[in-house]
């Protein structure tokens, strides 16, 4: 199973006197890397609620976002008459303009409110976890289902290298012979005599140097490798990444030995599907 690093999750709250809405949206990257958003009545427990987000999402570009709205009469911030008093004097002795405009720019100017800092409730503090760890879930989620998407996509890439790489098993004697026949007739275009012995371990150490059972047998392992990963209960995006770097390292050498075209063709045909699941790869977690 495999998971995602992109997803979203969203819960809202709706406590007697407040809302609070929790979002939560990841995309992907190489390390976890987490932007939080919070209202300065909960950052002292900032700290706390960024370690429940890393231990869920462990990898990807993550943003918490935390959204406080007062629903009822107790809102914390309120205006201060007196300065906003002062501030209109002031005003007035500077400019003959209405009540009502000297107040608005009164109310634009510094202190014109003031908030009273409340003091956390412990009880609010636990509801906000649970509706963080119902965010998570959430997300979670997100992510396992868009990873499903990804690993069908995945066993299907790999499906294709598979039926590539027996193509090319069956196409490698067709492919020797005709290197040793091209060598043969390049020797007679010569017109020179020469001593069959020698032209015979010549042509047996140019053909091995184009040998490629061990990349035939080396791409085979990796690729059922990737497919053994790819079922374990862990997401092993990093893994599956390395495997792929094998996987490229087996294609590219075996078109380099090909040195015959429609050996060739194949090999980038297995490179044009590996490299769909190198773009898709960078999403894995």
């Amino acid at each position: 199973m495999i998971l995602s690093m992109t997803g979203f999750g969203k819960h809202v709250l709706q406590l007697p006197s407040k809302k609070i809405t929790i979002e939560i949206k990841s995309l992907n990257s190489k390390n976890l890397d987490l932007n939080a958003r919070i209202p300065s009545a909960y950052r002292e427990k900032e700290l706390e609620m960024r370690k429940m987000i890393a231990n869920a999402m462990v990898r990807g570009k993550v943003d918490f976002s935390l959204y406080l709205e007062f629903t009822g009469d107790d809102a914390p911030t309120s205006v201060n008459s007196g300065v906003v008093r002062r501030y209109m004097a002031q005003l007035a002795d500077i400019s003959a303009g209405e009540e009502l405009k000297l107040m608005e720019m009164a109310l634009r100017l510094p202190d014109a409110t003031k908030t009273d800092r409340e003091e956390l409730d412990p009880k609010e503090y636990v509801a906000i976890k649970e509706s963080l760890q119902a965010a998570l879930a959430e997300i979670i989620d997100f992510r396992t289902s868009e990873g499903a998407v990804l690993e069908a996509d995945f066993k299907k890439r790999i499906h294709n290298l598979k039926d590539l790489l027996a193509q090319v098993v069956t196409m490698d004697p067709e492919r020797s012979t005709s290197l040793r026949e091209r060598l043969e007739k390049a020797v007679a275009d010569l017109k020179t005599e020469v001593d069959a012995n020698r032209f015979e371990q010549e042509m047996i150490y140019y053909l091995e140097k184009y040998d490629i059972t061990e990349e035939k047998v080396r791409l085979a392992n990796h690729l059922d490798y990737f497919s053994t990963t790819l079922a374990t209960a862990d997401s092993n995006g990093k893994k599956l990444g390395f495997i792929c770097q094998e996987i490229g390292r087996e294609i590219n050498t075996i078109g380099s030995k090909a040195n015959y075209a429609p050996m060739q063709q194949l090999v980038v045909q297995m490179k044009d599907e590996l490299e769909k699941i190198k773009e898709q790869m960078l999403n894995v977690l």
